[in-house]
C-alpha cells in the first residue's frame, strides 16, 4: 500500500485593528492595573465592555471600575496547554464575575489541579509583571479567599492611550492530500502540471480535488496542461509578507493554463508590476531543486483574447 502522503502547515497572520474609545479604556487600564467596564441604560456593568448595548443595542460609553477580584461562574480543565495560551502548565478556563460586573470575563485560572476548581469559589487577578495594554496584562486569576479588592476611583482617563493592538491569528494542521492532489503534487516534481476532467461537464480541474464541485461526481481521467497560460486578473502587492523574501511591489494573479478549466493562482516576474494586465501570455518559471513553479514570466506572445478567459475570471 503506497504511503500517505502529509504534512504539517501553518497559516498564520497578524490582524491589526483599532480601537474605539471604550476598548481603549478597557486595554489602557489594564496596563495601569485598573478593570474597567461600561454602564448600560439599565444599570449592568458589562466586563468586558462594549460600544452597544447588546440587548438594546443602544450606543453606551459610561466606563465604571470594578474589582480585581470575583468569582467563577463556570469552568473547564485545561490538561494540555497549547503554544500562546497564558500558562504552560495544566491549568482552569473559568468564566469569572468580577466584583461590581454583571457579566463573566474568560481568562486562565491557575491551579493544582481540576480538585482545586468549583464553580462559586472566589479569585483575584494576577497581574502581568510586564504591561502593554492588551487582554495578557491579566497574567491569569489565582484562588483569593480574600475581601472584594479596593477601587482605585479611576474614571478612565489615562494619558498615553492605546489606541490600536495586533492580534496574531495561527492554525497548525497536518495535511493529506488524498489521491488526486497526491498525483498533482508527482507531477509537479517532473515539471508537469497535471489535473483531472469531470465525466459530466468535462472541465479540467487544476488542481484536481478528486469530485467535481460542480456535477458532484469523482474524476479520474487524468489531463497534462500548460505549461503555458493566461493571466485573468491579478492584484498588486504592496506590503511585505515577512516569510517571504520578495521586494514589494509585486503581481499576483490568477493564471489559467492552457487546457484548464479554472485559473490557479502564481506570482508574475519578468515584467514591471505596473505592465502585468488581462490576458498577458505567461509560463512557469523553474529554480532548482523547486517542487513548484517559482514564478511566471511573459511569453512574448500576442494577449489573448478576453472571450478566451471570461468564464474563468
Amino acid at each position: 500500500m503506497p504511503e500517505v502522503l502529509k504534512a504539517p502547515l501553518v497559516v498564520e497572520f497578524p490582524f491589526t485593528r483599532s480601537l474605539g474609545p471604550v476598548q481603549s479604556a478597557f486595554l489602557t487600564g489594564l496596563r495601569e492595573q485598573v478593570v474597567l467596564g461600561v454602564r448600560t441604560a439599565d444599570g449592568r456593568t458589562l466586563v468586558p465592555p462594549v460600544e452597544y448595548d447588546p440587548v438594546t443595542a443602544e450606543e453606551i460609553r459610561d466606563l465604571v471600575e470594578v474589582a480585581p477580584t470575583g468569582t467563577v461562574t463556570t469552568w473547564a480543565w485545561n490538561h494540555e496547554p497549547r503554544r500562546g495560551q497564558p500558562l504552560g502548565t495544566p491549568f482552569a478556563w473559568v468564566l469569572v464575575q468580577l466584583d461590581g460586573a454583571d457579566t463573566g470575563l474568560l481568562h486562565a485560572l491557575d491551579a493544582p489541579g481540576p480538585d482545586a476548581v468549583r464553580t462559586g469559589m472566589r479569585v483575584r487577578v494576577r497581574w502581568a509583571r510586564e504591561r502593554s495594554g492588551a487582554i495578557t496584562d491579566i497574567a491569569c486569576f489565582e484562588p483569593y479567599d480574600g475581601a472584594p479588592g479596593e477601587l482605585t476611583g479611576h474614571d478612565g482617563r489615562f494619558e498615553d492611550m492605546v489606541t490600536g493592538i495586533v492580534a496574531p491569528a495561527r492554525l497548525d494542521y497536518v495535511y493529506s492530500p488524498g489521491r488526486a492532489q497526491a498525483a498533482y503534487i508527482a507531477s509537479l516534481s517532473e515539471r508537469r502540471t497535471v489535473g483531472e476532467r469531470c465525466p459530466s461537464c468535462h472541465k479540467v480541474y487544476v488542481p484536481p480535488k478528486g469530485a467535481c464541485p460542480t456535477c458532484g461526481v469523482a474524476t479520474s481521467e487524468q489531463v497534462e496542461v500548460g505549461p503555458r497560460g493566461t493571466v485573468t486578473t491579478y492584484c498588486i502587492v504592496n506590503i511585505k509578507a515577512k516569510n517571504l523574501d520578495i521586494e514589494v511591489p509585486y503581481v499576483y494573479a490568477h493564471i489559467a493554463l492552457d487546457g484548464a478549466g479554472l485559473a490557479l493562482h502564481g506570482r508574475i516576474g519578468g515584467i514591471p508590476y505596473d505592465e502585468v494586465r488581462m490576458g498577458l501570455r505567461v509560463e512557469p518559471v523553474w529554480t532548482e531543486g523547486g517542487r513548484y513553479p517559482d514564478h511566471y514570466r511573459p511569453t512574448g506572445e500576442p494577449d489573448a483574447d478576453y472571450e478566451t478567459y471570461k468564464e474563468m475570471l
